[in-house]
């Protein structure tokens, strides 16, 4: 368990021994994370590592059993929906409205003007290859658009911390491919990024890799950090190695 733990404003994230219990079971273990501005966090781990239980106690959806964490310097306990964009792994739109209709309404609930949401809106539709189904109901779109669609939700108030749960799955290499230049171009304009991906060469695009095992952040460190600690050729390899106890 890491046990790096100290508060500090140049931090985009920070948690102090985070940890959710679900009856006997410890999702996330006395997490402790400092997490620099302006970079791509990635966890890696596999299901139930607690990867998206994180995400979602940093994002104030879940409360925690103890500890805590701050975002941009705000404690979670105060709420940091107004800091954020969350775009979580299951659909969190408004299925009877149509994909415009959802980006204008939470472009609305962030305080964006007309102007800046039909800007925004039209740029965000071209990264995620929904022009044509803007006036689809969301009901009515695959699983694929809808998670693409909720991509864009999370965008238009351009966070200057963004959460990303799974962000890549159901879409197509050449779409995936753009996502990530944006999320690039998102990281070098300031926004940090976190972002939980089962996609192995999704994380080479990672400037901290953070490897999750039941709950435990079990490793920590750049792509190149995992694989000269383990002496390894791969990050499944690393991960595999870590869990044995030869951590970083």
């Amino acid at each position: 368990m890491n046990d790096r733990a100290h508060k500090d404003d140049n931090y985009a994230v920070e948690t102090t021994n985070l940890t959710k219990k679900f009856g006997d079971l410890r999702a996330v273990d006395e997490l402790n994370l400092n997490i620099e501005r302006g970079i791509i966090y990635g966890f890696l781990g596999p299901n139930g590592a607690g990867k998206t239980t994180t995400i979602k106690l940093l994002c104030g959806t879940l409360n925690p059993t103890s500890g805590g964490a701050r975002v941009l310097g705000r404690d979670i306990s105060d709420g940091v929906e107004e800091l954020i964009g969350y775009m979580p792994q299951e659909t969190a739109l408004y299925l009877n409205l149509t994909i415009h209709q959802n980006v204008k309404l939470f472009g609305e609930l962030f305080g964006l003007d007309n102007t800046t949401i039909v800007e925004r809106e039209e740029k965000l539709l071209r990264l995620i290859d929904l022009q044509d189904w803007k006036d689809t109901l969301v009901e009515d779109l695959s699983g694929g658009m809808k998670h693409r669609a909720s991509l864009a939700c999370s965008l238009i108030h351009e966070p200057k911390v963004l959460f990303l749960d799974e962000p890549t799955v159901g879409v197509d290499p050449d779409l995936r491919a753009s996502f990530w230049d944006y999320f690039l171009g998102l990281k070098n304009q300031g926004t940090t990024l976190l972002i939980t991906t089962h996609y192995m060469d999704e994380a080479r695009n990672c400037d901290t890799i953070g490897m999750l095992d039941r709950g435990d952040l079990i490793a920590e460190g750049a792509y190149s950090d995992h694989l000269e600690a383990t002496g390894t050729d791969s990050l499944e390899e690393a991960f595999l190695k870590h869990t044995k106890g030869e951590k970083v």
